[in-house]
Order: C-alpha cells, then structure tokens, then sequence
C-alpha cells in the first residue's frame, strides 16, 4: 500500500533517473493534460511531499499520488512495460530512459510557482527536508477527533497511512477511538518519525522487525489472530471523519487501551 516511505523511495529512483537531463517524450493520458508537451525541456528534481510526487521540468511540475493502485516504472529504453498500456496515465522520457505512471489518482500538470495550490495543505512530512515535529504536535493536539482518524489527516502530518495509523498507535498503546486531545502527541510524533524513516531505507516494511513473510506487522490486516505481546485476539473496525472516508483500525484490546 502506498504510504509515504513508499513515495519517497519512488522519488528517489526517479530522481535518480531523469533529473538534470533533457525531456524527449512527455505523454499525459488524461482529458485535462493530454495536450500539454514538455518536451526538450529540462527535468530539475523529482521530489515527495507525504504521499505527493513532484516531477519539476522546465517551468512545470507534474503532480500526481497513487493512492491506491498507483506505480511509477523506471525502463531503459525499449524495456517492455511490466504493466499493460492502458494502465499508463503519465510517461516522462529521457535519452534511454523512460519513467511510466501507472494507475495514477491524480495526475495534473501546473506551473512550479504554484505548488503550493496542489500541495500546500500538507501538514509536516517527517520524510521531508523542513520537518517541524512540533508543528505536527500542534497540529494534533488541536484536533479533537479520534486518535486514528487524526493521524491519517494528511493536514496534520503528512506521508501517514492506514498501516502506519494503525501500527504507531499500537506501539504508543493508544486506543485508536480515544480523542487525539488526551494524547501525549509529541511523542506520538517522535515515534510515528522514527518509524517511517526506518522504513524508507528498507525494501520490505517492517514494524516489528521481523522482515519475514507475516511476521512485520504488530496488528495491521491481524484480525482475530493473537496479539504478539499478550495473545488477546486483535479487533478491527472501521473509523473516519464521515462515511466516505472510513479506513480499517486494528487494535488489541489489552495492550491499547
């Protein structure tokens, strides 16, 4: 699931490929952009801001996320796609590399002085170069909603998702229904950093520090399985802000509480 150790990782690889090098296709298969053309433009950066990707070039920034299904290929030139074409929202080529946006959930094109519209309500991002931890705190602490669904708001911190949501609040022992107000956020904050960032450099996320094939997660996608501290089964419900935006929450009942 894309979260934002995910998209910084995407960053970097792209970033890697295409930045400082001169654009020779730029195909953008939505309504909205179809027509837009960069090419012999110059890609500057490809950076993330929480589960945001910003291809820079020319005068322009390509914005897109991948919420759900999302990917962003890397290919030398020629490489058969490992996704089918009609899956293809975004393509950004160099000479002998072509970077492909599959499945995108976004994808707009608008000019760099204006980032800030698509991107500027971001809360902090403990992935990025500005990282203000206590702005985060605030930013919590003023929110009066459940821990879970305060957590998973990209306008308090940035680059969380449900995994992430679910595992911090685990390991913090917070109850993902208790209000955000009653929480020690500054080190909710520390935690929720020290993980991701753990988790960027990794190839395979882990919270428990067990990489092997189901053993990396304290109660994500664990429903009635026993929690692996106490043995009480895990429960699962569904939290959000309204009924359009419920996401699951996995909890043990013993050990947050």
């Amino acid at each position: 699931m894309p979260e934002g150790d995910t998209v910084h990782r995407a960053a970097r690889r792209l970033n890697t490929a295409l930045a400082g090098r001169v654009v020779t296709r730029f195909d953008l298969r939505v309504p909205q952009a179809a027509t837009a053309d960069l090419r012999g433009e110059t890609v500057h950066d490809v950076v993330a801001r929480g589960k945001h990707l910003l291809h820079r070039i020319g005068e322009y920034t390509l914005h897109t996320h991948l919420r759900m299904e999302g990917e962003w290929h890397v290919y030398v030139d020629g490489a058969r796609w490992r996704r089918p074409a009609y899956q293809a929202r975004a393509i950004v080529a160099v000479e002998r590399v072509e970077a492909v946006g599959f499945e995108l959930g976004v994808v707009e094109l608008l000019r760099t002085r204006d980032e800030e519209q698509a991107v500027g309500y971001l809360g902090p991002d403990p992935l990025g170069p500005d990282w203000d931890p206590d702005e985060a705190a605030r930013r919590l602490a003023a929110d009066t909603r459940a821990a879970h669904v305060a957590l998973l708001d990209q306008r308090n911190v940035a680059g969380f998702g449900t995994v992430f949501v679910n595992e911090i609040l685990f390991l913090r022992g917070v109850l993902p229904t208790r209000p955000m107000a009653e929480v020690d956020t500054a080190a909710l904050v520390a935690l929720g950093a020290r993980t991701i960032r753990r988790n960027v450099e990794e190839r395979k996320r882990t919270f428990t520090g067990d990489a092997r094939p189901g053993q990396g997660m304290w109660v994500y996608g664990r429903e009635r399985k026993p929690c692996r501290r106490c043995g009480t089964p895990i429960r699962m419900t569904h939290l959000g802000a309204d009924p359009t935006k419920e996401r699951l929450a996995f909890w043990c009942p013993v050990c947050q509480s």
